[in-house]
């Protein structure tokens, strides 16, 4: 299959060529036109959150939508006539937009505590009729330009828009180009030549311009956070470099092998293009293995990201074979300089492994303790959705969500929403009365409001303040507090049912969902890992090291981004002021990647080990040739990943950074302590045993074979099929 792909593809390569690019322009111009529609919906059924959304949604729907804020502060006060005139004129102009139900002013009777005490800063809350992601852009944009003509009109008052229907997507910045630019230099470095070095680069781009426009037209079919596309672009990009490069440095071999343009092309997606369909399908579909987690918000992300990696795959064994046809033997024209060709054991990385292997338990010993130390902050992990608060300062979100912690403590940009039901005919006044005191009394509540009855006369709303901010570990324990002991000791023997719900709720209960189903993802990818692992090595020891192995430096990125992005160490150096919670999707999405790019360089590695073993029978020989054939080409692929992974610290989003940032440092660790310290280590400890495979294993287990024989074993294979008295 793989030699058909790619002679069709190098014999019509005009073809596929124009294919491509008609792609390209024809998604990307429907991608623009349609637009997106992102959503950072929270919902997950069967959560008491979803629950009170529900009661909203039935009994109480002028409360079901979702609502922002308009945050004003003004240095001589917002109780100026000047400053209330223009306020007022505001918000009138705001409640007349379509899809906009009521704006409750702090100039209202019932908006006294809307004002903070100093008299300096207040708000306005506008309440919407619908969810954030149903709420059309076109209303987004004329409250936007009402606030941004208010001001330019009204000196010494400053305006800002709060609350998660007017958050702002954020930009890469130059994080993308810098990726690129340091992608350029290595492979500059890596292939010596301009020609070689294009290629790659010009897959990630095809595939990530496609991609992109897929999830764009993909938000308007199903919940998808606005930060997908540059997740899906920074997974393409890395992906897109990386399969390319494994492709054409076997391409460039068999040229200097002799073989002609045809046939080297045949030989690169029969050999390095299999790999790269084996680890991309391998990445799509553990990241589609999201959908196991029953939580709708990855949705969208674990497909756009899916989408963008399968169009890079398909890009790099239709799209690249059909270019290296027109370079032909060209490849290594406008060379910036020539290497010298030297042969495995004149390499350093040869002389790398006999130093290990000279002293393989301190090198065990001192690879294990660093995964070790490095992992230590994993075991204070705490999961939650990041917060306006996490926002960068130029976003209006987080300029609004710092006035009112200023103004009125951190509580008040996370309010937990009371949604409490009753049979019609019920007077619920004792019951809420009596549940207004107990939580009042509740610790870490800062003020109650009074409760909001339904016109139906069936449902009621109360909205409590918490005092820490929404991302606190405090909030998260308030939420459970009032669930399991507040609520049911105030409405006990009564018909009344209430349900805490809000966004902070919300993301309290997707964070516990996904912090209970993480570990049994984590097994099942893990399990399977093994299983494919051993099918394809023949070895019960390699697969089993090779799973730890993973786990252990995933485990020590993990704690890297835990002592940043929430202990807080270095947090200014990368761009975050803020610490918080890691975003609960982040570990689930980091291991269902890296696990497709480890898998990758572990192929690579241990099938040339096991080739040369198979040849040699010397074990500490195979282990030193394998790894000195094979550590340039993964060395470079991982300083690919890690620069254009690490260049999205550069970017404005948090959750980008958080991501970027975690994945470089796993490709750093796995691609140096891993595979460069731990497994030479650990396969001279093991010996011979490292291909122990007991005889009924041998029976039942399928062989799988990811790396094919030589062109020249093809031939002899099919010789010895049309010839059985040569068997």
């Amino acid at each position: 299959m793989f030699q058909a792909l790619a002679r069709v593809s190098y014999r019509n390569r005009r073809r596929v060529v124009l294919l491509w690019l008609l792609a390209f322009v024809g998604l990307g111009y429907l991608g623009a036109q349609v637009g997106g529609a992102y959503s950072q919906s929270l919902s997950l059924s069967g959560t008491e959150s979803q629950r009170a959304a529900d009661v909203l949604t039935a009994r109480f729907p002028a409360r079901a939508g979702d609502s922002g804020q308009i945050v004003f502060a003004a240095r001589a006060g917002v109780r100026s006539a000047t400053v209330q005139s223009r306020m007022e004129q505001l918000l009138t102009g705001v409640s007349r937009i379509p899809e906009v139900v009521n704006v409750a002013s702090p100039y209202a009777k019932s908006g006294a505590g809307q004002i903070a005490h100093d008299g300096s800063i207040a708000f306005a809350t506008v309440q919407f009729d619908r969810q954030e992601s149903d709420i059309a852009t076109s209303t987004k944009d004329a409250v936007h330009t009402l606030v941004d003509r208010a001001n330019a009109d009204t000196a010494g008052v400053r305006i800002e828009l709060g609350g998660r229907v007017f958050q702002q997507m954020g930009s890469l910045g130059p994080a993308e180009l810098i990726g690129i630019v340091a992608a350029i230099v290595i492979l500059l470095i890596a292939f010596g030549s301009v020609l070689a070095m294009g290629l790659p680069i010009m897959v990630a781009l095809f595939g990530v311009g496609i991609g992109a426009a897929f999830v764009e037209i993909l938000s308007h079919t199903i919940s998808t956070p606005d930060f997908t596309t540059q997740l899906a672009s920074m997974i393409g990009i890395g992906v897109g470099i990386d399969y390319a490069l494994f492709i054409v440095t076997r391409y460039r071999e068999a040229l200097h092998d002799g073989l002609e343009p045809e046939a080297a092309v045949v030989r690169a997606i029969d050999t390095a293009g299999r790999a790269v369909v084996f680890a991309g399908s391998t990445v799509v579909i553990s990241i589609l293995g999201l959908f196991l987690m029953g939580v709708s918000f990855v949705y969208g992300l674990a497909i756009g990201t899916s989408i963008t990696v399968a169009v890079v795959m398909a890009a790099s064994v239709t799209l690249l074979p059909a270019v290296l046809g027109f370079a032909g033997h060209t490849i290594d024209k406008l060379s910036v300089f020539r290497s010298r060709r030297k042969g495995v054991r004149d390499s350093i990385w040869f002389r790398w492994s006999r130093v290990v292997q000279r002293r393989p338990w301190p090198a065990f010993a001192a690879g294990l303790i660093v995964l070790a130390v490095f992992a230590v902050p994993l075991f204070s992990i705490r999961l939650g959705f990041p917060d306006a608060g996490a926002n960068p300062k130029s976003d209006t979100t987080r300029r609004a969500y710092d006035l009112v912690a200023d103004g009125f403590g951190a509580g008040l940009n996370g309010p937990l929403v009371l949604a409490a039901e009753y049979p019609p005919g019920t007077d619920p006044t004792p019951v809420l009365a009596q549940l207004e005191r107990a939580l009042r009394a509740t610790p870490d509540v800062s003020a109650v409001l009074p409760p909001v009855v339904s016109t139906t006369g069936a449902a009621a709303v109360i909205t409590v303040l918490p005092t820490a901010a929404p991302q606190s570990d405090r909030t998260s324990a308030l939420v459970h507090a009032l669930r399991d002991h507040t609520i049911p000791a105030a409405v006990q023997g009564t018909k009344v049912s209430v349900h805490v719900g809000g966004l902070t709720a919300a993301g309290i209960d997707v964070s516990d969902r996904l912090a209970a189903r993480l570990p049994l993802f984590i097994g099942a990818v893990l399990a399977l890992s093994f299983l494919f692992l051993l099918a394809v090595f023949r070895s019960v020891l390699v697969p089993l090291k090779a799973v730890v192995m993973n786990l252990l430096s995933i485990g020590a990125a993990y704690g890297i981004i835990v002592a940043i992005f929430q202990w807080g160490w270095l947090a200014g150096i990368v761009g975050i002021d803020k610490p918080g919670p890691i975003a609960p999707f982040i570990p689930m999405m980091m291991f269902a990647i890296l696990f497709g790019l480890s898998m990758d360089y572990e192929v690579f590695l241990l099938s040339r080990i096991r080739e040369e073993y198979d040849r040699t029978g010397d074990n500490a020989l195979a282990v030193a040739d394998g790894l000195a054939a094979t550590a340039r080409v993964i060395t470079a692929a991982a300083l690919i990943m890690v620069t254009v992974f690490g260049s999205f610290v550069f970017g404005d989003n948090s959750v980008v950074k958080l991501f970027g940032l975690g994945l470089a440092a796993a490709i750093l660790i796995d691609a140096t302590v891993v595979r460069m310290v731990l497994v030479p280590a650990t396969m001279e400890l093991l010996g011979d045993s490292n291909w122990w495979f007991p005889r009924i294993l041998d029976r039942i287990i399928p062989r799988l074979l990811v790396e094919p024989i030589d062109d020249v074993d093809h031939e002899l294979a099919d010789l010895v099929d049309h010839q059985p008295t040569l068997r």
